[in-house]
């Protein structure tokens, strides 16, 4: 059931920021309101213990959206963005647990224990997790929402004492619009004059727009030369090889960039509606 449940989520991982600050999605689970990321987590949880069952692939591969409306209603009458796109990939990608098995762990079994041959998997069998653009005539893959789901699983099946999964230096961070935002908070990417100028004006950038995809690229080298940096730092004072790997240093970033993001409001987010990130 774990395992289905971050399929679930990490299929509908996308897309939280508001129209207006002001105007957050909010879900109350267990005394605690959420917002972002967060109120999806709470919300697929909160109807698993009302007895609903959204982890389940014959259930959810034909839920209607009028059931999945009411799975991820949020508290303050601010609905969760793009409710129709979480429901058309939902639905894509339980029909496709249904043909390979019925769950994600058979599923994914397919690629055996090789990160990067699940990715690959992942994109070939669900389109909507095939997150790609085209930047100076050449094909950009991204992969956001299959890389996190890929390093999910592993984060499960670690916790379990099966985590021996190769190839997971193989995944880049998971390029998004939160991280870009702390990577330039910290200085390890810079926005130019003109950029920032757009962004503080609160312009959407569409998504495959040249100064999106130089966003998500260049924080992805961002993050590469932080683990190096890291992995030098390690061997020269223990000498010994650094197990650090892009995915962890996601795992860093993201909760900092939550936990602090009144401290980095003058930072602003790029805003790309889109179903990938």
């Amino acid at each position: 059931m774990a395992l289905n449940w971050v399929f679930v989520v990490d299929t509908m991982n996308f897309s939280f920021w508001p129209e207006k600050e002001s105007q957050q999605c909010e879900v109350t689970y267990k005394g605690t309101t959420y917002t972002g990321y967060l109120t999806l987590c709470a919300a697929i949880t909160r109807a698993m213990e009302e007895g609903v069952p959204i982890t389940d692939p014959k259930y959810f591969s034909q839920m209607s959206v009028e059931e999945l409306g009411h799975v991820l209603r949020s508290d303050n009458g601010t609905p969760m963005p793009m409710l129709q796109e979480r429901h058309q990939v939902l639905i894509e990608g339980g029909r496709v647990l249904q043909e390979h098995g019925g769950s994600f762990r058979s599923f994914i079994s397919e690629a055996g224990n090789d990160a990067r041959k699940m990715v690959e998997l992942i994109v070939k069998k669900i389109p909507s997790y095939k997150d790609e653009a085209t930047y100076e005539g050449r094909r950009i893959s991204f992969y956001k929402r299959a890389q996190i789901l890929v390093a999910d699983f592993w984060g499960v099946m670690e916790a379990r004492g099966e985590g021996d999964i190769i190839d997971m230096d193989w995944l880049t961070m998971f390029a998004d619009y939160r991280v870009p935002q702390v990577l330039v908070y910290f200085g390890a990417l810079r926005y130019s004059d003109a950029l920032m100028h757009t962004l503080n004006r609160g312009e959407a950038l569409r998504s495959g727009d040249r100064r999106e995809v130089e966003i998500r690229g260049c924080s992805i080298w961002s993050v590469e030369r932080i683990k190096d940096r890291l992995c030098r730092l390690v061997h020269e004072r223990d000498r010994e090889t650094c197990s650090i790997n892009p995915a962890v240093i996601d795992f860093y970033l993201w909760p900092y960039a939550k936990k602090h993001h009144k401290e980095m409001a003058h930072i602003p987010i790029h805003h790309t509606r889109c179903i990938y990130y």
